[in-house]
């Protein structure tokens, strides 16, 4: 029972991160057609932002600091880039994207290094805020679950109870119609490929010192974002939170399984022997299955429901 109860904490906590990177991803890949794999590559540039503005002035500056930045170069990229890019067809977005992965990670290489840095839980949020079954709950962890709370209500509130969440959401579905309504859809588009980036520099500020800032850390995290992303369904900020809390719980429970589906049919008197492909698959430890299921998940889904889990239109 200790170890289900902790590992549900853990699991809410990384897919409430996972969450904040994948909001922006979501809103931008609806809106724009746009498969940004320099997404989580802009949640690296944060964490490193953070680590050393945090040696400058401090982690609660870094804050704000790390994701403004990380939003001007969203809108950078989209100005400069994908809208020049955006008249030779989706294949020349997602190349363009492709490379911007590969450049952020070398340049992250050749500035801070190869070995991670070492970006740090602030002191004032360093210690245990509660106690489950003699272990501690760090009271970081219940920062990240604040955050990334408050992130979904404002995003919520922004889509749905303010005027330009409205012209958002109509740009998401009937651009030429908002066009001709007077308002600047490239304004919008460059607006949301910012904000996406803002969140997902937000997440790196604060995921950066819960996991290990390092130059692999956007390639780790990248793939399980674009299946939360695909599983939850294009333009569906509650599918997107949905998915994410159910990967972020894969992820954490599979480590802990050591089972397989031969242990669980043996205790109904079936044995199954691995002399065999399948019998050797079966066999196989669900924490070394446990990575796969999300991908499987997600093959499963775009099989059964194109659109995913909440979405309003086929991916």
């Amino acid at each position: 029972m200790e170890i289900v109860l902790i590992s549900l904490l853990n699991g809410f906590v990384y897919g409430m991160l996972l969450f904040m990177l994948a909001s922006g991803l979501t809103l931008i890949f609806s809106m724009m057609g746009v498969l940004n794999f320099a997404h989580a590559s802009i949640y690296m540039l944060g964490a490193y932002a953070a680590f050393d503005v945090t040696r400058l002035i401090g982690f609660w500056a870094a804050l704000i600091v790390a994701p403004v930045l990380c939003g001007a170069i969203g809108a950078a990229i989209e100005i400069y880039g994908l809208r020049r890019v955006h008249h030779n067809g989706h294949i020349a977005e997602l190349l363009f994207t492709f490379g911007l992965f590969f450049i952020f990670e070398r340049g992250v290489q050749m500035i801070w290094g190869m070995l991670p840095v070492p970006y740090r839980v602030p002191p004032l949020l360093d210690f245990a805020l509660f106690r489950v079954y003699g272990s501690n709950f760090p009271a970081y962890r219940g920062f990240m679950l604040l955050i990334s709370g408050g992130m979904l209500l404002s995003i919520w509130l922004l889509l749905t109870r303010t005027r330009i969440g409205l012209i958002i959401q109509a740009a998401l579905t009937h651009p030429n119609m908002v066009s001709s309504l007077g308002h600047n859809v490239p304004r919008v588009f460059t607006t949301v490929f910012a904000g996406g980036c803002f969140l997902a520099g937000l997440a790196g500020v604060i995921g950066g010192n819960y996991q290990i800032t390092e130059p692999t850390m956007a390639s780790a995290l990248g793939p399980i974002v674009f299946v939360v992303v695909v599983f939850g369904g294009l333009g569906s900020l509650m599918g997107c939170f949905i998915a994410s809390i159910i990967m972020g719980m894969i992820q954490t429970f599979s480590v802990i399984i050591d089972g397989s589906i031969a242990d669980l049919v043996k205790g109904f008197g079936v044995s199954i022997p691995s002399d065999n492909l399948l019998g050797e698959i079966l066999n196989v430890p669900g924490s070394r299955v446990g990575p796969l299921l999300p991908y499987a998940l997600m093959i499963l889904m775009l099989l059964v429901r194109p659109r995913g889990l909440m979405g309003n239109r086929d991916t």
